[in-house]
Order: structure tokens, then sequence, then C-alpha cells
């Protein structure tokens, strides 16, 4: 008994791991907003990271919360958000417990256990809070946001006391090792301050200027463990690191290193080394006591924005604006641990052509390959110098077009001017297109896909032929003022818009066959309907502009957003427009497009949200944003579609109970829900069209449940398989059925034969003894009393491969014995012979 207890815990065990292991793996998915079913991307970096006391999480400071690693693994455990905008600064207590962030004007203290939110206070400022941090005893808080700096009892998140802080706004606080002291770094109008503040008292200690005549532009600064020195750093880099010794209250050396500015310093556990984040993407090590460089730690690919040390000194992490955390090991200086997939602001995402895959455009300079089934990063392709502008597929889905943007959000030179074709399969660059002057900002394939159309800075809208790489034709807008350019769905027609009129010409002559004048109102979208009968563009801040090609009517109508519109989309069937607004507008908003009625109203991030596109097949759309994530949105569910025929059960799923009411229907004629095609009669077409909308959902090989075996089996859907390919049919349809048919034949096919454990055991008086067939074998089973004398033997036969294990098809004893007589209560065992294959089992009969 004692050990069979111990197995069951066992099995517990395991399944409890086994559930908070696949939760945890299906981060996707975690704290979406409603009518979104996956999030693509973590989010950027936008914040520190922290390790908790013990050493054994890594908090990560996102534009869409705080991601919560396990910190030897890397793996995501938990995603604490409550829709607010990015977090800039996160602080665990010290007894780990609880953690503190800040958003906007707002701080929030979450249980690190649950992951609740706890408590949310506002700091009742128009600045947002920049950084928080934890007095040593876990009572206080303190907060910085603008000029002021203010502390908060932890128990009951009531205003303690505020520090008229630094003029031009203060960047990072730090409380000293003793609590006594808490250090601020800061502006003052064109200088960089750092300011020591007496905790108990509010009185300012020091006031030390660290760089004049240029700001720090987000300066950071830390205490030692020891509280004998205070680092702090900035983004430019006009002052290096400055070490402050607390003891004498002078400066004790200027670190000079990073190539550019630091965003970070950490140091570890012993005082005695300091990491920084700089932004020339190194990390460097530097020797507290002399001020001496020790080396530089190279594995990031952009500017590194954070570096902590664990507590117990182990470990170092790093975060980068390349959407990597690496953990290395703090003694050999070597990355352990890679996180990966907290990526920058999207600029533009498109589908590919099957609508398996998503390719993103954004400010890292990286083309970015994903699967919407995993929703995982599948390839990064690189290149550009610059942001990358505009991303599309080729109309076959095999190349991705791309377009080059600024160089830095700081830099106003060195903008990449290009577009570029990438292979989609092997992820090299095939081609490069040289002709904007300035950098391009959309690029669009025509339907056919020989030419591509590019829109620039230049105010040059380029036709460029795909197979040689050269522009066809170069469009200049009047009085400079090109703004967005679109191929007609049968590529016949370039629309151009330019900021108070659109033209419409001819690829083949060029020459412009129709003008829509806008009444000096800029646009900003352009958008073909699905049929080619609308032309539809976003007009002034919220306007909507609709062109009926075929009758030449126009209308206008609000969309009610509340800031910029910024994306505009048709549903694949035409039946919806849809608009979303920029930032501060979370809506997504889903109009008529023959009245401009307003159909329904979604809520995504609270970012600007910068380009909406649909799947081809219609179900999904996908929303890209400037925290660095994209939500993947089903459409169909929105609107609550009527029953498909396909729902042959009337379930509301389409799935493998379907397949098997139309298997038992076969032959029927009249009326009847599982004749799907409505010919009449029942048959092997009907069951093809329910399985490939099977296949359409699944979008991947199938693994075997019992529930697949309990309701078919392998002989069976051997048999449906058959029946398919003798028809020789080859539409889209029919192909996809066909092959879920055959995904559903792999799962039913074990890969080894098996002699399973009987059920129930101890039993009395039958039992059903389960197996499964790799291959067709000759199959019999003979049970023996414990001291081998031969009891029962069972001759079933040629059996196909297959899963033998559901009452309905396992072998069956009655617990008797040749002559029909009840066996006595005792062990017994069960031999299954097939093939070449034999195995034996143990059971109890108890009476």
């Amino acid at each position: 008994m004692k050990t069979k207890r111990s197995i069951i815990l066992l099995f517990v065990l395991i399944s409890t791991c086994f559930t908070l292991s696949a939760f945890s793996q299906d981060y996707t998915r975690w704290d979406l907003p409603e009518g979104a079913k996956m999030r693509l991307g973590k989010g950027s970096i936008y914040g520190n990271i922290t390790f908790s006391p013990d050493s054994s999480l890594l908090a990560v400071a996102s534009t869409i919360g705080i991601w919560i690693y396990d910190a030897h693994t890397g793996k995501e455990l938990n995603l604490l958000s409550n829709k607010s905008f990015y977090i800039s600064s996160i602080a665990f207590s010290p007894d780990g417990k609880t953690l503190a962030s800040c958003s906007s004007a707002e701080f929030y203290l979450w249980d690190v256990a649950t992951g609740k939110l706890k408590l949310a206070i506002s700091a009742q400022s128009r600045f947002h809070i920049t950084s928080v941090a934890f007095s040593p005893d876990g009572k206080t808080l303190a907060t910085c946001s603008g000029y002021n700096i203010q502390l908060w009892d932890v128990s009951t998140g009531a205003l303690k006391t505020t520090f008229a802080g630094h003029k031009s706004g203060a960047d990072s606080i730090a409380f000293s090792p003793d609590g006594t002291i808490l250090a601020s770094g800061g502006d003052e109008g064109e200088e960089t301050t750092m300011k020591l503040w007496d905790v108990a008292t509010g009185e300012l200690k020091t006031t030390y200027i660290l760089a004049e005549n240029r700001a720090s532009y987000d300066a950071n600064i830390a205490f030692s463990p020891d509280g004998n020195t205070i680092a702090i750093c900035g983004r430019w880099n006009s002052f290096g690191i400055t070490l402050w010794d607390v003891a004498t209250n002078t400066l004790k050396g200027t670190l000079i290193g990073h190539i550019g500015g630091v965003n970070s310093v950490a140091f570890t556990p012993d005082s005695r080394t300091l990491a920084s984040a700089g932004t020339d993407d190194t990390v460097c090590l530097w020797d507290v006591a002399t001020g001496s460089y020790k080396t530089t730690l190279i594995a990031h690919t952009d500017d590194v924005q954070s570096v902590a040390f664990s507590p117990d000194g182990t470990t170092l992490a790093s975060g980068s604006w390349d959407g990597t955390i690496i953990l290395w090991d703090a003694e050999k200086l070597e990355p352990r641990t890679t996180i990966t997939d907290h990526t920058v602001g999207f600029i533009e995402i498109a589908f590919s052509p099957h609508g398996n895959t998503i390719v993103s455009g954004s400010r890292d300079k990286t083309v970015r390959l994903w699967d919407t089934t995993t929703g995982k990063n599948i390839n990064t392709l690189l290149g550009h110098v610059g942001s990358v502008e505009s991303v599309t597929f080729s109309p076959d889905g095999y190349t991705i077009a791309s377009s080059g943007g600024r160089f830095s959000d700081f830099i106003f030179f060195g903008d990449d001017y290009t577009i570029r074709l990438w292979d989609v399969i092997s992820g090299t660059q095939k081609v490069t297109f040289f002709g904007h002057e300035r950098r391009a900002y959309y690029v669009t394939y025509s339907p056919d896909g020989r030419f591509l159309a590019s829109c620039g800075h230049d105010d040059n809208v380029i036709l460029w032929d795909v197979k040689t790489g050269t522009p066809l034709w170069t469009i200049t807008g009047p009085e400079n003022e090109t703004i967005a350019v679109t191929f007609s769905p049968d590529g016949q027609t370039l629309a151009v818009g330019f900021k108070t009129e659109i033209q419409l010409r001819d690829i083949d002559s060029k020459k412009v066959i129709n003008t829509f004048y806008n009444n000096m109102i800029p646009i900003s979208r352009l958008v073909y309907s699905p049929d080619g009968n609308k032309l539809v563009s976003a007009v002034g801040d919220n306007l909507i502009r609709i062109w009926n090609l075929t009758t030449g009517q126009e209308m206008t109508f609000h969309t009610g957003h509340t800031n910029h519109l910024i994306s505009l989309a048709f549903s694949p069937d035409g039946k919806s427009l849809v608009t979303a607004g920029y930032k501060g507008d979370s809506s997504i908003r889903f109009w008529e497009p023959d009245t401009g009625m307003l159909k329904f109203t979604l809520n995504a991030s609270p970012y600007i949200i910068s380009n909406l596109v649909f799947n081809p097949n219609g179900k999904t759309f996908a929303t890209s944003g400037h925290d660095g994530t994209i939500l993947l949105w089903d459409y169909e569910s929105i609107f609550n579609p009527p029953p498909r025929d396909t729902d042959v059960n009337g379930d509301g799923v389409v799935d493998i109970h379907d397949l098997v009411v139309v298997a038992a229907n076969f032959g029927q004629t009249g009326p009847n829900p599982a004749d799907v095609n409505g010919d009449g009669i029942v048959n092997i077409s009907d069951l093809i069209i329910v399985a490939a909308e099977i296949e359409d959902a699944a979008a991947a090989p199938l693994a075997f449940t019992q529930e697949m075996n309990s309701l078919t089996s392998r002989t069976e859907v051997q048999k449906w398989l058959t029946q398919a390919q003798q028809l020789n049919i080859t539409d889209t349809t029919s192909q996809r059925g066909i092959r879920f048919l055959k995904q559903l034949l792999i799962a039913l096919t074990p890969k080894k034969t098996v002699l399973l454990p009987n059920y129930p055991n101890p039993f009395n008086p039958e039992t059903w003894i389960p197996y499964q067939l790799s291959e067709p074998s000759d199959v019999s089973i003979q049970i023996y009393a414990s001291d081998g004398h031969l009891i029962r033997s069972f001759d079933i036969g040629q059996q196909h491969a297959g899963l033998y294990q559901q009452k309905g098809r396992a072998a069956y004893w009655d617990g008797k014995n040749e002559i029909g007589e009840p066996v006595a209560s005792g062990v017994y065992f069960y031999t299954l012979t097939a093939g070449q294959y034999t195995a034996t089992r143990k059971m109890l009969i108890r009476k």
C-alpha cells in the first residue's frame, strides 16, 4: 500500500510540474486584451532589470508590463500588467514579497507570489514617475517625478514627505544600504547634478555638478552595497561614469571607456566591481577601488539598456535594445542563458499569402518572421542600417521587400535609403534597390508580383521592375507632397496620394486616368476595397473619405478617434473597413463601407497602433504597436458568425466528432446535417469537406489524444483516405481534407508495439487488456496463474496497425478459465504475442 501511495504521489507531482511547465511556455496568451488570441513579442525592455533578494527571480520592466523569469533558466514565469503605459522602473522589496513599479504618474505594488496588484497610487503629478526604490527596511518607497522626490508609506500608500528635487527633473534615485541617505540624479537646466538627501530630516546634504552645458538625458544612479561609493552615469557621454566617495563627500574619479553614453550601472554584492551598460552595445566591468577598466562583454547587437548583479553574486544580467537579456556567469564572464523576443516598436507588418507567417519591420533595424501558430520568432533578417519602415510579401510568398528608414532617433543623418529583397526560405538578401534620395517609408508589390512601388521622404514614388531592380518611372507630386501609394486589386492601376489630391495612373501607359481632389485636407492613408470598386483614404486627423470608382460618388465620415488616425484596412470579404487610432487612443473600429455606420469597437494597446492587416483567409487580423508587440485578433468570433455547415453535430466546433457523424451516415439520402455539400447523399465528399476545415483550423500536425482513439480507428481512417484518394480530386479544399486525414492516420499509428496495463486493476469479475500495434500482426493473448500454469488463451488473429485501448477494441477477459469457471483471487500474468513482439504484465483479481 505504501508503494502504491508513493507511485500515486509521484504521478501527481509529475502532472503538476507538467501543467506548470505547459502554462509557463504559453506566454503568448498571457494577459491579452479582450478579443485578442495571441501576442507576438514581449514588448521593449524599457526600464531596468532586477533580481529578487534570493536571486531566484529576474524581473524585467517592459512596455507591456513586468516579466518575471526564472533567474537560472530564463524561463517565463509570469507577466504583471494592468494595461498601463510602459513600466519605467521596478524594485523588489527587501523581503522579496513585493514588487514596486511605476508607469506614467502612478506607482504600483504587486504581490510577487500571486502576481496580483496590491496597491495603485497616483503621484498627482503631470510628470511621469521615472524611478522607484525601497528603503532597506522595506517600509518606505521613494519615487521621483518631475521636480519632486516623494517618500510613501508602503503599508498604507500614504505620502510621508516630499523633497524639492532637481529643477529640470530627477531621473534616478537610490537609498544608501543603511537607509539614512537618498541619492538622486537629474538635470538643472543645462547641468547634470547629483544630490544627497537626509532621509530623516529631508535636508539636502550635497549637490554635485557632474556635467556642465549639457544635460545627462536619463541619469542612472546606484549605491555600492557597502555604502562607501555612489556611481552615476548618463545616456550622453558628457561625463562618463562618476564615482563618489560617500564618507569624504568627494569625487573619487571618472570612468571613461564606452564609445557613447551609459544607460545603467550596477555593483557586485562585494562592492569591488562595477558593471556599466553602454549605448555602444557593450557591458564594461570596472575595478571600484582603483577606477581601472577590467574588461568588456560583447554579445548584444544594440544599446544595452540595463545591467544587474544577482544578490548571490553568481549572475550578471544585461538587457538590450536588441530584444535580448543575457544571463552571464559572473565568474567566467560567459553567457549562460539568453532570453529572447523582447522587441522594440514595430512600424509595419504583413501576412504571408498563406497566412501562417507574419513579417515585421521595426525601429531596431530588423526584419523578423513570426510563426502565427506558435507565436515564436522564426528568423531575423539583418542588413538595414536604419529602422525598417515598411515590409511586404511578394504574392507567391517567397520574397520579402523592406525599406530602410532613420539611422537613429537622436542623429539626423546616415539614414537608410535602400529597398531590399529577401529570400524567405534561406533568409538571405537577394538584391538591393537604390533610387530614393531620402528614406523610403512604404513599399508594396503589384498583385502579379512584377512590380514594386515605393514612396519616400524625397516626395517621390518609384515603380520598380522586380526582376531587373531598375526604376521604370518616378512620380514627383505637386509641391513635393507625395504621401501614399497602392495598387488596384487587378494590378492595372496605381493610386498615388498627394497632400490634397489622389491620382490614378495606368501602369502600362503611365498616364493619369483619374484625379480626386481632397479640398486641401492632407491624406495620410490610402487603400482599395478587395473588389476594386472603392478607394478609401484617411484624411485630416480623424476623417475617412470613400470614393466609389464605379459611380463617382464620394462619402466622408468622422471616425470618432480621439487622436490622429494611423491605420486603415479592409477585411478580405470587403464587409468591414477597419480603423485604428494613434497614441492615447486604443480603439479599433469596424465600419460598414457603404454607409459609414460603426459596427463594432475593440480596445487594444494604449500605445500607438502602427499597422493593422488582415490574414488572407479573413479569419484573423493583426495589429502592431510601438510597444514592441503584435496582437492577433479573432475577426470571426468578434461578429459571432452563423453556425457552419461543417459543424455537423452543432456543438460550435468543427472537429473529429463531426467526421465520425458524417461517416456514420454514409449512404443516407434526403435532408441530413451530414450532407455538407447538399448533393442529397452523405458520402466521402462530405467527409473531405469537414476534414478540410479541421485541417485549416489546426494548421499543424495532430497530437494523439485518447478521444481520437475512442471515436475512430486507424482502419476506418485508412478506409476514408483510400476512398478520398480514389476520387482523384485536386481542388484546394479537397487537398486540405486529404492532408488532414493523412495527419489523423499518423496520429492513430503507434511508433512501436506496446502491451499496456489492464483496467480495472485490481478487478472483479472482468477486465480489459489494451495494446497498440505499430504494424499489422497476428495477435494472441495468454493468461497465466502465478505458478506459470496457462489459464486462458485468446487467439485474436490478424490485426491492423493501430490503437486497441478503448473497451470496444481492447482484449476482454471475463475472469474465467478455459472451461468457464471463475478463477480464484490472486496474482495473474498476461502475455501479448504480436508477430515477433512478446511482452508480459501482472494483474490482480480481488474477490
